[in-house]
């Protein structure tokens, strides 16, 4: 019988630093050499501790973790174990450690004594993989957060580790970067590498052999995809969710009882609509433009304001007049009215960030204009800093952001800043931090260094809304955020979005943007590739493709159910809009 390349036997840890309250209790698990495993969980569950105690980032409080035969509390040890574990963070910054890419990624090599001829064949080889070829030479911390976490994934990989564990390593990830990291997983697990995923993707959890489910610090299920998945109870109970295959699957299984529910392939699924539809082969059909999706449609009267935002062949370069210059930004045009709730979209380094990071002054044009609520940014007389209290800015990464010791002092950094008495500090800090999600009472005490990637996200957010903003510009509003928490926030930002406030986000999640956009603009190598009514762009496939973009799931779902022969409307936005097409198209039939 083979040994166990990690076990894990009676593990708990509590935080020196936290609330006393254990992260991880009386945890069990065995991994074997060679298997996919997918760690799932809220956020705050403990995934995170969990995956650290793996390389011996941490070690135990009570409780043994054995690596290849060597127990994590042997220091002598340590190097065998970190060379047989590689981890990638959920957070890229906190193991970049070198200035130049390529060093970057040699560095973990260079310190397991990897001969130097062998190095600048290890670098290329990584960088390759991850799609950074041509970037060593670059800056690193000139990178954008998706490329940052392709180099964590690249250092990893050069070390050839026999165990991969990756915490949410695809959160910043666009699409392209995505199905490359899940591609590259596969072939690393088909060579015989061990892969541990952390992650919220319903989806790529299903890619794995086994789930671990983790609720309150300890492992309440593990199973094989179809196992977990078809557990609904035990789905909301953790605040989880199927991938959408099975959510579609589920959703149809109410209009046809005896519909299989534990599919989890799309080419499944369509077989399964086929068969229940007998569909001869009719011409798929398409939705217009302004049906109802679920997400919210501008209000009406919006058209015959003005702009709120308005953005006049703005050009911005980092770095400009020295050899590391990168044009960010090139004749970008782009408007958001009032009441609007408006996507960026892109491949990974195409400008995003620094297109939204000029919506508040944080970033000002070098040539071009940015006018925000009658504010023009090239004028000096604006006052740059009453804008920042009407733009609300949340960054890609909410660590750059937060910097009290507690939660509550952070969320009221702002409107004491703005002038509010202490007493309206506390209500506006109250409200805020209920609305997304941490509780006042159980969170305003808590140290934010030792909340979750989740959680500092969220409290990042509730301190821009405690300055009652009216315009938020948020940088991946979704990522690190468990399926709950991110069902949570969609809600919220629907609810918040009235007819005198506006949106303005950006996001390589597409399900994200069927469900809160508008309006949907394209951004590749720092210009507007292609912009319109989010309807009308994700009924242009072709356009998403050219930059490596996917469709929502239930647009990509329809396309599949499409090339069966089944004429469902090949825009649809959603899985209930898209169940409610099906069963329509099946009533339909029973009348004919």
């Amino acid at each position: 019988m083979t040994e166990p390349l990690i076990r894990v036997q009676n593990l708990s840890y509590t935080y020196p630093a936290g609330t006393g309250r254990p992260a991880l209790r009386d945890v069990s698990l065995t991994v074997n050499p060679g298997d996919y495993i997918a760690i799932v969980g809220a956020n705050g569950s403990g995934k995170s501790t969990l995956a650290r105690h793996l390389n011996a980032l941490l070690v135990p409080d009570e409780g043994e973790v054995w690596v290849n035969g060597w127990n994590t509390r042997d220091r002598a040890h340590i190097r065998d174990i970190r060379r047989t574990v590689g981890m990638v963070f959920q957070v890229p910054d906190n193991q970049i450690v070198a200035t130049i890419v390529e060093d970057d990624v040699a560095f973990g090599p260079e310190n397991l004594g990897v001969p130097d001829e062998e190095l600048p064949t290890r670098v290329a080889e990584a960088l390759a993989a991850v799609g950074l070829e041509g970037q060593g030479q670059r800056a690193s911390h000139l990178l954008s957060a998706g490329q940052k976490q392709r180099l964590a994934i690249a250092a990893a990989l050069a070390m050839k580790p026999l165990c991969l564990v990756l915490d949410e390593a695809t959160a910043m990830l666009d699409p392209a970067g995505k199905a490359a990291l899940l591609d590259i997983l596969r072939r690393l697990h088909d060579a015989g590498t061990t892969i541990i995923a952390v992650t919220h993707s319903m989806s790529e959890a299903a890619e794995a052999d086994r789930i671990v489910v983790l609720s309150d610090g300890q492992i309440v299920a593990e199973g094989s995809p179809a196992r977990v998945f078809g557990d609904a109870a035990l789905l909301e109970q953790c605040g989880l969710e199927a991938p959408p295959v099975a959510r579609l699957a589920h959703l149809l299984a109410r209009h046809w009882p005896d519909f299989p529910i534990d599919i989890l392939d799309p080419e499944a699924l369509a077989d399964a609509v086929c068969r229940f539809l007998a569909a001869p082969g009719a011409v798929p059909t398409t939705l217009a433009d302004d049906a109802s999706d679920g997400a919210g449609r501008p209000s009406s009267g919006i058209a015959a304001q003005g702009p709120w935002v308005v953005l006049d062949d703005v050009h911005y370069t980092y770095l400009q007049g020295t050899p590391l210059e990168n044009r960010a930004l090139r004749g970008v045009h782009m408007e958001v009215r009032a009441g609007e709730t408006v996507a960026i979209i892109g491949p990974t380094g195409s400008g995003k960030s620094t297109l939204l990071q000029h919506l508040n002054g944080l970033l000002r044009p070098h040539s071009g204009r940015v006018r925000v609520l009658g504010c023009d940014l090239s004028d000096p007389r604006c006052d740059v800093r009453a804008l920042r209290k009407r733009v609300g800015l949340v960054f890609q990464q909410p660590e750059a952001q937060l910097f009290e010791r507690y939660a509550g002092d952070d969320v009221a950094f702002g409107p004491l800043m703005f002038g509010a008495s202490i007493d309206e500090a506390r209500e506006r800090v109250r409200a805020a931090m209920n609305s997304v999600g941490l509780p006042f009472e159980a969170y305003k005490d808590r140290l934010t260094l030792a909340l979750s990637g989740g959680e500092r996200r969220r409290l990042a957010l509730a301190g821009v809304l405690a300055l009652d903003p009216q315009i938020l510009a948020l940088d991946e509003p979704t990522a690190g955020l468990d399926p709950k928490g991110r069902e949570d926030l969609i809600a919220l930002l629907r609810q918040w979005r009235r007819a005198d406030r506006a949106i303005v986000f950006s996001s390589h999640n597409m399900d994200d943007v069927a469900l809160l956009a508008d309006r949907v603009y394209i951004v590749a190598d720092g210009q507007i590739a292609h912009s319109g009514p989010t309807r009308q762009v994700f009924a242009n496939p072709d356009w998403l493709a050219e930059f490596g973009l996917g469709l929502p799931p239930a647009t990509a779902l329809a396309h599949t159910l499409a090339l069966r022969g089944c004429p469902v409307p090949t825009n649809v936005l959603s899985l209930e809009e898209l169940a409610q097409a099906i069963v329509r198209l099946a009533d339909e039939r029973v009348r004919v």
